[in-house]
């Protein structure tokens, strides 16, 4: 509808700004080599050696590159070969929505049942629902932290909770998507790489693409015990065997150079540049902890479903947004829309400038 309407993209999940010239410099420089072969199934070696590097420089936690770490081809494919070879038929997943669209499916096929239980309306988890809804049964429970598409994100209390509830439930094992980890303001992103307790049961889902404005190359990695890593990439190696060579190459070299703190103050003037704008318009903002979602009510605007109300945006005011109702598996309506401020600052003043004539 973006499209067909000339309207302008804030739904979708991905930057419109430049990426990093040296990046794109070092990929074009090892397009020119002989690098466009097979590497190994994990991943090229030394781009593993820097993962576990970055790891213990961001979180203070050691892991071993040669059996805890896995380049995937994206996020997305790590979530689904983890999900694929460590749940199993009949048994159940926890999933907090509103969630990620690629959770279910891969929980539905395995023959395994998702468990969607929604947060609190404030997007923080609901922790007497959750263990409500643990039993025997339960294999996993999927957390996202920082979380699309509130971008709140998860305090100390929150992994306490987590931790008491699991050890009720020692075979449990936590799928963490952090694709969002190095995108957090004024408070700083709690990981399950803080939480040594839960080490031995978790996978930690990363993302170069969100972190480097690369979304096209569908480069992520997962982190995990090697007793987990070892049945996921069982399924890793009928699934891709192994990510872009040429990507891998040109990535490990920008991690000499490249201070993923840097990400926190640039989407933070983003983020605020946009809440300043929106400051004009009817929509009440939700606070934004991280990622960089914004999400708004418009309850003073209209009382329409989140459906129409999107659509209307497209159609008579041209700014494409995305509604919160798909997100839940009972269509919930929260009369909150997602805007993405991952975009040039000229973009977000255009968007503005549309939406404040509703």
């Amino acid at each position: 509808m973006a499209k067909e309407y000339n309207a302008i993209n804030l739904s979708q999940g991905f930057p419109n700004f430049p990426v990093d010239k040296p990046l794109k410099n070092s990929l074009a420089k090892w397009a020119l080599e002989e690098v466009h072969q097979y590497l190994p199934m994990a991943g090229f070696p030394p781009l593993l050696e820097k993962i576990a590097t970055l790891t213990q420089k961001s979180y203070s936690r050691k892991v071993n590159p040669d059996t805890d770490i896995l380049i995937t081809a994206g996020a997305t494919e790590g979530i689904f070969a983890a999900i694929q070879a460590l749940v199993h038929q009949n048994e159940e997943v926890i999933i907090l929505d509103p969630s990620y669209d690629c959770y279910e499916t891969p929980v539905v096929l395995c023959h395994a049942k998702p468990i969607r239980i929604n947060l609190k309306d404030d997007f923080t988890p609901n922790w007497e629902a959750i263990s409500n809804a643990m039993n025997a049964k339960t294999r996993m429970i999927i957390t996202n932290n920082p979380h699309n598409p509130s971008g709140r994100i998860w305090n100390e209390n929150d992994f306490v909770q987590l931790e008491q509830l699991l050890d009720l439930y020692p075979n449990v094992i936590v799928l963490s998507d952090e694709v969002y980890e190095y995108i957090t303001f004024e408070h700083q992103h709690i990981s399950i790489h803080h939480r040594p307790k839960l080490w031995n049961r978790s996978i930690a889902v990363s993302s170069f693409g969100k972190s480097f404005h690369i979304t096209g190359w569908k480069m992520g990695y997962l982190i995990a015990p090697e007793q987990l890593m070892q049945e996921i990439k069982k399924v890793h190696q009928y699934l891709v065997f192994s990510v872009n060579s040429v990507a891998q190459y040109a990535i490990n070299d920008y991690l000499d150079s490249v201070k993923v703190s840097d990400l926190r103050t640039f989407y933070q003037q983003k983020r605020d540049f946009f809440r300043g704008l929106l400051q004009e318009t009817r929509f009440e903002l939700l606070p934004c902890e991280g990622s960089y979602f914004q999400l708004a009510s418009y309850a003073a605007i209209s009382n329409e479903n989140d459906l129409e109300f999107t659509k209307r945006l497209v159609t008579e005011f041209g700014v494409a947004t995305i509604p919160l109702s798909p997100f839940y598996a009972d269509a919930k309506q929260t009369l909150c829309i997602r805007f993405c401020f991952a975009k040039e600052d000229t973009t977000l003043q255009n968007a503005v400038e549309r939406v404040l004539k509703l």
